[in-house]
């Protein structure tokens, strides 16, 4: 796997070999954060004195794990020991909980220095938006809710960032910002200290420059893991799926699948498509039903003491305006478990499935998130999703393409996430220069 110029495992590379200090990499992205946060409102709080003094520990330290040295932004729905936590509600305004989430304390032990916290949808849920600017057009959305992490790597501020997926909060600004980001196998990642909207949806994930540094993190943060291995595009079996609701995908988006699977194709893979039976064709409405039903107890406490502070919103969610009854949560949960075994057993005879991200470019405008119609029903089944930069749309921004596999499928889906963005990255550049 070559190395990206810039990149989490490129500035590791050079701490290794003592070009480099934990420091100078802090510094470097507290100088850029106070560059550029004023214009693009990507931090709710920047944590300087406390990720400094982290540095300077571990200058003067034996190396303590794999990251040592490297900064990262955690979205602020996630608990941080050393930075307020204040999900982007008035109900938790100045909220200093004192205790890391697991997986800060597993990036930390691996050595990672945490710069502050990122902006986010209030709660991750609805309502409040984030203030945050897409740092490639600033009149558009960086998507939610992990917008402000999506943004802080894709304007170079850290190289990695802490976000979280209930419907599309990962790969949705992933592709709107130009960037990778992993939503793992749900469960995968321990998601103890998170801030939950619906329990048997919400995953951990994380923004990052390369599919490199996607595995770097992803190894801070299991348990265990398959070493992985360079995948050969060459003969590789990778399915096309255009989901139930290829017609919501913008035009030129269509159009960049179908070219990106015609590139793939002459570098040797084996491409076909997947379709989903019927079966899956409500799929969303059964994303909806679980979301908004588990909801309704997430936040109960906010609405049992802290009404006036908590918006329509999710006043709604827990007073059940949908109307859902346990019958409908049962038969959803039922439906979701059917769905997820069966997909597995869809795509296992393939070394990957290929799919949409978004619909199109981010949207102009940020009270605008974007959809997550191309998102939501990957997360319902809990499998490994990557996002890749693959193309840029009419306004020349970026779209990317979802490469995921089945459930577990997580060292895989990252092996061949490496393996097909260089081939995407070459067909584009090749069409930049023709073009």
């Amino acid at each position: 796997m070559k190395t990206v110029p810039g990149s989490a495992a490129e500035m590791l590379g050079a701490l290794r070999a003592g070009q480099r200090t934990a420091s100078d990499w802090t510094e470097q992205s507290l100088a850029r954060i106070e560059a550029r946060n004023g214009a693009l409102k990507v931090w709710s709080h920047v944590a300087a004195d406390s990720a400094r003094a982290t540095a300077r520990a571990l200058d003067v330290k034996p190396p303590v794990g794999p990251l040592q040295g490297m900064p990262f932004g955690v979205k602020d729905v996630i608990l941080t020991e050393e930075a307020p936590t204040g999900y982007n509600s008035p109900i938790y305004d100045g909220f200093f909980p004192r205790i890391d989430a697991a997986c800060v304390k597993l990036l930390r032990a691996a050595g990672a220095v945490m710069l502050g916290k990122t902006e986010t949808v209030e709660f991750a849920a609805a309502f409040r938006l984030a203030p945050t600017h897409n740092p490639l057009d600033p009149a558009r959305t960086p998507g939610g809710s992990s917008s402000g992490s999506a943004a802080a790597v894709a304007d170079g501020h850290v190289p990695v960032a802490l976000g979280t997926q209930t419907g599309g909060s990962l790969i949705r600004p992933a592709s709107y910002c130009g960037v990778f980001a992993m939503k793992p196998t749900w469960s995968r990642v321990s998601r103890d200290g998170i801030r939950l909207y619906a329990p048997t949806l919400d995953t951990l994930g994380w923004f990052a420059r390369s599919v490199e540094d996607l595995g770097l993190v992803y190894d801070a943060l299991v348990p265990d893991r398959l070493p992985r291995r360079s995948r050969a595009i060459a003969g590789a079996r990778i399915a096309l799926c255009h989901t139930p609701f290829a017609q919501r995908a913008e035009p030129s988006t269509r159009a960049g699948l179908t070219q990106a699977a015609e590139a793939l194709a002459r570098a040797g893979a084996q491409v076909s498509t997947l379709t989903l039976p019927p079966e899956f064709d409500d799929i969303d409405r059964v994303h909806h039903i679980i979301m908004r039903a588990e909801g309704r107890s997430a936040f109960l406490p906010e609405y049992r003491a802290d009404l006036p502070l908590l918006n329509e919103h999710f006043r709604a969610l827990v007073e059940n305006s949908d109307g859902y009854s346990d019958a409908d949560l049962r038969q959803a949960l039922d439906r979701a478990a059917v769905l997820r075994a069966r997909f597995d057993r869809l795509a296992a005879p393939f070394d990957a499935v290929l799919t949409y991200s978004v619909p199109g470019e981010a949207p102009l405008g940020l009270g605008n998130n974007g959809s997550a119609d191309f998102n939501s029903l990957w997360t319902l089944l809990h499998v490994p999703c990557v996002n890749i930069p693959a193309f840029t749309g009419p306004s020349g921004m970026p779209v990317g393409l979802t490469v995921l596999g089945p459930r577990f499928a997580d060292t895989p889906v990252l092996e061949m996430a490496a393996a097909i963005h260089p081939v995407l990255a070459e067909a584009r550049a090749g069409a930049q220069v023709g073009g």
